[in-house]
């Protein structure tokens, strides 16, 4: 009985271990072609509430047009902080039909909350200054991944 004890206990130590050590390093998951305008960005798209907690943490650098979109499963006022995120951002809290509610920049790690100015179900993460840049601002249009 103690010997089913101690094993249960390893292997809960075990994966709490594995679980604790992937979240270290960063995430890498499938992606899809967005734009915005004429501009084009390859977004990762985090589904799942472990890899939206995730995120982009853990990234010393990510590419000029490349993104995280982050979908949920129905609208909501959307919060977002930076623990652990290296890199400072950019979010857009985008609206079911791909229009741009708000705009918000992000500090590297940084525990202040970011939240969508209106329930949304997506949100989309760049380099901060990415939206500036290309002067695209909330009521802009998104298109492809889910808004095709």
């Amino acid at each position: 009985m103690i010997y089913i004890k101690t094993l249960t206990s390893l292997a809960l130590a075990a994966l709490i271990s594995s679980s604790a050590l992937a979240q270290e390093g960063p995430q890498k998951l499938p992606a899809t072609q967005l734009s915005a305008g004429m501009h084009l960005i390859q977004a990762e798209v985090a589904e799942t509430q472990e890899q939206r907690a995730i995120g982009l943490m853990h990234r010393p650098s990510m590419p000029t047009n490349a993104g995280m979109l982050f979908v949920f499963e129905q609208p909501g006022v959307q919060c977002f902080w930076m623990k652990n995120t290296q890199l400072p951002l950019s979010i857009a809290f985008v609206a079911d039909d791909g229009s741009i509610v708000n705009i918000a920049d992000m500090q590297p790690m940084s525990e202040a909350s970011h939240c969508s100015a209106k329930p949304v179900r997506y949100a989309l993460e760049m380099n901060q200054g990415w939206f500036g840049k290309r002067a695209i601002k909330a009521g802009a249009k998104l298109r492809g991944g889910p808004w095709k």
